[in-house]
């Protein structure tokens, strides 16, 4: 039950994830940007719905930086969280898992804010 509740939590959670493209330089972003964030965002949340973190993870944050490569895959670059669990649950949950995105470009860095809650 307490899996469940932290499941239904992240999903939650997820569903409202910000994706922003980065290049590095702020306020660079392409105007058809939003409709592509917001296709990722989406296929990241089907990657990460179903987890098997405790509760203990609950109000963790993390921010994951990365790439598209020229297959389309997600390529991360690094987890920004505490939590050893969850670096590892994201790294294997979303390394090189293709995509469906028009207009990327291979390279571009991506950066994702998650926070579990309850």
């Amino acid at each position: 039950m307490k899996k469940l509740s932290v499941v239904v939590a992240a999903v939650v959670l997820f569903c409202s994830t910000n994706v922003f493209a980065n290049n590095g330089k702020k306020g660079n972003v392409k105007k058809n940007a939003p409709t592509e964030v917001k296709s990722l965002s989406h296929q990241i949340h089907s990657f990460l719905k179903f987890n098997n973190l405790t509760e203990e993870t609950v109000g963790e944050t993390a921010h994951i930086t990365f790439m598209l490569n020229n297959d389309k895959e997600i390529v991360v670059l690094s987890v920004d969280t505490e939590d050893s669990k969850m670096d590892t649950f994201v790294k294997s949950r979303l390394n090189y898992k293709k995509v469906v995105m028009n207009g990327y470009v291979a390279g571009k860095k991506y950066t994702v804010s998650v926070r579990i809650a309850s």
